[in-house]
């Protein structure tokens, strides 16, 4: 018999957490069992466990895997050079990025946090939470000091707008409709920056 290499059961745990994802994202993370996914995966429940210790174990990677690429990208556009009108515009970009490349993972987060915080190990989606909040308003004070946003906004209020305009459409887009997710950022950020009056 041939050894297991390596990169083969990497790419196998790989396999399981995106079969993992999407039944998280489909069924509800409470409602979906280690049998479902094993009987997904095709393998014995058993089988399940020489990879991962439990069903939390598995949507914590799928959720810090995620969280650390999007959190990522968003530092990079902080820190980056672009005037603060791009830097808005393009983490809304980022944001309908991953709801196309990691559309599961911001189901999940979107539907399953709440019930995920009431773990002390999953403590840590407070605290990207926070960090979200951060992000954004950062993005929009530096706006409205760089003199191209309103100075009359409610920072506050405009960020929950964004926060759950953008994130919401997890529950409608599909990758491969009519829109492509870039086509879908740019017409938010024309309703954000310009508003719908004729």
């Amino acid at each position: 018999m041939v050894p297991t290499t390596e990169p083969a059961i990497h790419s196998r745990r790989t396999e399981l957490l995106g079969i993992a994802a999407g039944l998280f994202a489909e069924k509800g993370f409470k409602n979906t069992t280690v049998r479902d996914i094993a009987d997904a995966a095709g393998i014995l429940s058993g089988s399940l466990y020489h990879h991962f210790d439990s069903k939390e174990s598995m949507v914590d990677e799928i959720l810090r895997t995620f969280q650390e690429e999007l959190f990522g990208q968003y530092d990079d556009i902080i820190a980056s050079d672009l005037d603060p009108r791009s830097k808005l515009e393009r983490a809304v970009v980022v944001s309908f990025e991953a709801i196309d490349k990691h559309r599961d993972e911001v189901a999940i987060f979107q539907n399953e946090a709440a019930y995920l915080l009431t773990f002390d190990r999953f403590s840590y989606l407070a605290d990207r939470n926070r960090q979200s909040r951060d992000v954004w308003l950062t993005l929009l004070r530096s706006g409205v000091e760089a003199g191209v946003l309103r100075d009359d906004l409610d920072l506050e209020l405009t960020y929950r707008f964004i926060r759950d305009t953008v994130w919401v459409a997890v529950s409608w887009y599909r990758p491969g409709g009519r829109r492509t997710h870039t086509e879908i950022a740019r017409q938010y950020l024309s309703i954000l920056l310009e508003g719908i009056q004729s």
